[in-house]
């Protein structure tokens, strides 16, 4: 790419990325509730009053207000601007990795959804459906569009992925039960899906590093002794492990088949 397509590509990518944060930070609010994401406007968590328009710009409303409600002066989370600097950031870095727009409306949105999940199942111990079956219903098309169309995505290989990934994860939550949440299981479906599209190597990957990960977490929590007190989130760690494989699958999958010899 020239320098013009990175720079046009970070004007794009960065604004779509902070708004689709400040949409995920109403979801993150909302879907554990089972509230709608879209009606009322967005209101202030303590005193109730409507966020105005022009108090609602991702990140500059809430650094102008210094991080309080214009109404009652209460504070608002910070939670609200890092989660939109991190999807704004996370889109820029998947329009920089990948040239295809194809993957690039595909994945972008795709590791931001993986942020907000990461924050609802850390706080409510959760994944709510609100969020993974529209993602699922939308992927799904998309994938096979971008296929027929000539974008660089395979939906033979995203629906093995779907299957290889969701339906393993389903066999551990059938075999243990309790060990394993069914939204963990429709999770996977969605990162075997939208990572199939590039390649079953990603969905190994993903699924290699959600579970390494998943293991290390869990011996740190025994060995703070907090493991058998309460259930630990698995969603974190498939989130984390598919925005690994996103920006480095490939890589991993060669340096893992360096050193099995393969």
């Amino acid at each position: 790419m020239t320098g013009y397509d990175l720079a046009l590509r970070i004007l794009i990518a960065l604004p779509a990325g902070l708004a689709v944060g400040s949409f995920l930070t109403v979801a993150i609010t909302r879907a554990p509730m089972g509230e709608s994401l879209v009606r009322p406007r967005s209101r202030c968590p303590s005193c109730g009053a409507a966020i105005r328009p022009s108090d609602n710009v991702p990140v500059v409303s809430w650094l102008a207000l210094r991080g309080r409600c214009r109404a009652c002066g209460s504070r608002i989370s910070p939670v609200y601007p890092l989660t939109e600097l991190v999807c704004g950031g996370l889109f820029v870095a998947v329009a920089l990795r990948f040239e295809d727009p194809w993957r690039v409306m595909l994945l972008a949105p795709f590791v931001a959804l993986l942020v907000a999940v990461t924050v609802i199942d850390v706080r409510h111990r959760m994944i709510p459906n609100a969020l993974l079956y529209p993602a699922l219903l939308l992927t799904a098309p998309y994938v096979v569009v971008a296929d027929l169309l000539g974008g660089s995505l395979d939906a033979v290989r995203a629906g093995v992925g779907f299957l290889a990934y969701g339906g393993g994860l389903l066999l551990v939550a059938l075999v243990a039960p309790g060990g394993m949440g069914m939204g963990d299981v429709k999770l996977a479906a969605l990162v075997g899906l939208a990572l199939g599209g590039l390649g079953l190597s990603s969905v190994g990957v993903a699924a290699g590093a959600g579970i390494l990960i998943g293991g290390v977490a869990a011996i740190v929590a025994l060995v703070a002794g907090r493991g058998r007190k309460s259930s630990l989130p698995f969603g974190p760690s498939i989130a984390a492990g598919a925005i690994l494989s996103v920006f480095a699958g490939p890589q991993l999958a060669d340096l893992y088949l360096r050193l099995v010899g393969a």
